[in-house]
């Protein structure tokens, strides 16, 4: 066990009998758990082979999410606040629902994203989130309260999961439509202790999240993992992580690039959000092939990670200008990269060679996890067309991949590119790849997925 041990804590009378780490009891089957985001997390939890198939093949359970704490925006002016941080229209919001908000910086790079519920007409949350909200709120004069408070996020997300879930709270939940939320009672709880139920994940299939008081968050997650284990439940750990965010499709702030709120003095410099940035994301130097003194390499617009979409030019928000000016002369878009196997095999057998080898591959992930920061340069007859990101093993396909934001020209499937593994003034091999599909997962995605083929999980049905 590695970390911050002043996180480990005994659980409260009822709960599991297990001493519990942050927000998940500490498993004595589980073989690490690590400082990721500033608290201790689940490293690996049942074998990072089994844990990549959880989410094609049964389920998973993971609490990486867990960590930032949940940031509430009430008051008369809280939608308008929200309006002008974010490119999405917040005004024609259900309440009740949940958006996926994206915020940009000055430049029209990502400062920060994340899933925000609307709970009434002037009261929000957001979770998983940098706070950015926090930083720009004095400057913006607008009347809202932004208030903090520590919760839990656990995803529960596979072709089972929703057995699951119906097994845990004994209850029918095929009436909760994706990106809907639903308030549950889960058994050995107090009934008092509001705990919602999202449709909504990052697995690229069928996914939930369960969010609660963090308190409460250890026994929650036993109660899951009791749950699914007559489904084949695994505990996802943060090494497996980014796998499923590279099959699914889903760029990640520091995970698959940098937040702008990175590459920003007055955020990195504050005395309380700057001071919980990891040093190695803001002050380099930075991996990979790219320049590492190069951050906007590390950085994204909305276009280049295929959000453009949630865009919407019907309102004043920061970055706006930016962002109309590259709607109109769009440049670079993700694409998924399959890496040449040869080229691969090659790194490995530096290793086995004298003199300068290449450098090595983590499985499943390269860098290990979070890995934002990376940035491998990506050329096309020897003219740079793009950045790599993450290099991913994905046991299920037995690919390396990894996404890139390249140039629309050469974005095309089928296009063969080279990718430039290495870091900038060390060894680097050229590894040849093929722009594939986005997302590489080829199956229902969890807003299509057909709920009336799952079997019932709930016991007394």
């Amino acid at each position: 066990m590695s970390g911050n041990g002043s996180a480990v804590r005994p659980s409260g009378p009822g709960e599991t009998g297990l001493v519990a780490i942050h927000d998940v009891p500490a498993y004595p089957d589980v073989p690490t758990y690590l400082n990721i985001l500033g608290s201790l997390h689940i490293w690996e939890g049942d074998g990072w082979k089994q844990e990549s198939m959880s989410w094609k093949t049964t389920a998973y359970l993971a609490s990486n999410l867990s960590g930032l704490p949940e940031i509430t925006f009430s008051g008369p002016q809280a939608q308008e606040f929200l309006s002008r941080l974010s490119i999405n229209n917040v005004y024609k919001w259900p309440v009740g629902t949940s958006k996926h908000l994206v915020m940009l910086d000055e430049r029209g790079y990502i400062a920060n994203h994340g899933l925000t519920v609307r709970d009434s007409e002037d009261s929000f949350r957001q979770f998983a989130a940098m706070p950015w909200s926090l930083y720009k709120a004095p400057s913006m004069g607008l009347d809202v309260q932004i208030g903090l408070r520590d919760v839990f996020v656990f995803q529960v997300a596979g072709p089972t999961s929703l057995q699951v879930l119906e097994r845990l709270i004994d209850e029918p939940l095929r009436t909760l439509k994706f990106l809907g939320v639903k308030q549950v009672s889960i058994p050995g709880i107090d009934a008092s202790v509001e705990i919602e139920l999202s449709r909504i994940g990052m697995a690229g299939t069928l996914a939930y999240e369960l969010r609660g008081p963090l308190e409460h968050g250890p026994a929650v997650f036993d109660a899951v993992f009791q749950a699914g284990k007559d489904f084949g439940l695994k505990r996802l750990g943060w090494r497996t992580y980014l796998v499923n965010h590279t099959e699914g499709g889903f760029p990640q702030q520091g995970c698959t690039f940098l937040p702008a709120a990175f590459a920003d003095p007055g955020f990195v410099t504050h005395p309380v959000f700057g001071a919980t940035l990891p040093p190695s994301q803001v002050e380099g130097p930075l991996p990979g092939s790219a320049d590492p003194k190069d951050m906007t390499a590390r950085l994204r617009t909305p276009f280049e990670v295929n959000w453009g979409w949630m865009a919407k030019f019907d309102h004043d928000f920061i970055g706006r200008e930016a962002l109309e000016a590259e709607a109109a002369n769009r440049r670079r878009k993700t694409v998924v990269l399959r890496w040449n196997k040869e080229d691969v095999l090659d790194v490995f057998a530096s290793q086995f060679e004298p003199g300068e080898e290449y450098k090595h591959f983590e499985f499943p992930t390269s860098p290990q996890a979070p890995a934002g920061g990376h940035a491998d340069l990506v050329t096309k007859d020897d003219k740079p067309v793009g950045v790599s990101s993450v290099a991913v093993y994905s046991y299920y396909y037995r690919e390396m991949i990894s996404h890139s934001t390249i140039d629309l020209e050469h974005g095309e499937i089928g296009t063969e590119v080279v990718v430039h593994w290495g870091d900038h003034g060390g060894r680097i091999k050229p590894i040849r790849a093929t722009v594939e599909r986005f997302p590489y997962l080829d199956l229902a995605s969890n807003k299509d997925f057909d709920l009336s083929a799952v079997p019932s999980g709930v016991a007394s049905a």
